[in-house]
């Protein structure tokens, strides 16, 4: 019989033995089937967005999108457009109606992921969605509705956003109904070594080559490395 974190290798993708990520998987069984909206922090490199698909393929969503967007790419000038979609002729390069993101998402999933970087303005209209499904499309005064599940991911303290007025308080508190932490990867040793010989089989089958294996010397210099880029 598979164990739960074998279960989890299977179906969601993720790789760990430590204490904390069997707590994170037990998370993801009970509140993937619902909607709530979560959030999901952890420094650059730990696999938010695994453990957000994760969320998704647990939910009654997982036949829909998922729709993954990284607001801290996306440049502040389109980045509404981007998100709730325009009309024709709403600005100058708009010569076609489009869906933004949330649209595109419809019945499935949206993963914002450093939702941090979101400007002030945006926040606002995403706090509608999420509140009551609605939005409106750059260049339409029309309320449109959709149905969307949100899962959010930040590696900043967005509390201390929220005090240095970067980030709204409302927002904030509609966001962390579930908070997911992910400890980065120096804090969770056991990890180590199921994500070692995860890339060492995998590098040697891709190269036509045998994995013998790692002395116990040799993993224990991976295990106190310090990892400040986590499990990129």
């Amino acid at each position: 019989m598979k164990s739960d974190v074998q279960n989890a290798q299977v179906e969601y993708g993720i790789l760990a033995e430590s204490v904390e990520m069997k707590e994170i998987i037990e998370v993801i069984d009970q509140v993937g089937p619902t909607d709530i909206t979560i959030l999901i922090s952890g420094e650059s490199g730990v696999g938010k967005e695994v453990i957000a698909k994760a969320i998704h393929a647990a939910s009654n969503r997982s036949k829909k999108p998922l729709v993954t967007v990284n607001s801290g790419a996306i440049p502040e000038g389109i980045i509404e457009s981007e998100l709730f979609g325009h009309e024709k002729g709403s600005f100058t390069g708009a010569s076609d109606q489009r869906k933004g993101y949330f649209e595109i998402a419809d019945g499935g999933t949206v993963f914002l992921d450093e939702i941090g970087e979101l400007p002030l303005a945006a926040q606002v209209k995403f706090l509608r969605i999420l509140e009551n499904g609605e939005f409106q499309r750059v260049g339409s005064s029309v309320p449109r509705k959709v149905n969307v599940r949100v899962i959010a991911a930040t590696n900043k303290d967005l509390e201390n956003e929220v005090r240095h007025n970067r980030f709204r308080a409302d927002l904030f508190y509609r966001l962390r109904s579930v908070n997911i932490h992910i400890p980065p990867l120096r804090k969770r040793p056991e990890d180590v070594e199921v994500l070692f010989r995860h890339f060492a089989v995998a590098f040697a089958s891709k190269n036509n080559a045998k994995f013998a294996g790692i002395s116990g010397e040799a993993m224990q210099l991976l295990k106190s490395y310090h990892w400040p880029g986590n499990v990129r």
